[in-house]
């Protein structure tokens, strides 16, 4: 499951775990990522694919888990 929050200067997407920021390591590269966050700034535009992607790869893992 993935999680939004929003905040004043970035919204955040978790849980991110270690297989799947190691998964997306250049992607994540611009932006904030910390323990099992991911921080996206408010000032840019959103990224729906990566964050598309991210949402698979978080099914993928939870549909191995079942």
């Amino acid at each position: 499951m993935l999680y939004f929050a929003g905040w004043r200067r970035h919204y955040s997407l978790y849980p991110a775990g270690a297989r799947l920021i190691a998964a997306f390591q250049k992607e994540l590269a611009g932006y904030e990522v910390e323990k099992s966050t991911i921080r996206f700034p408010l000032s840019e535009s959103v990224p729906v694919k990566l964050i598309a992607r991210i949402a698979k790869f978080r099914a993928r893992e939870a549909a191995r888990r079942e």
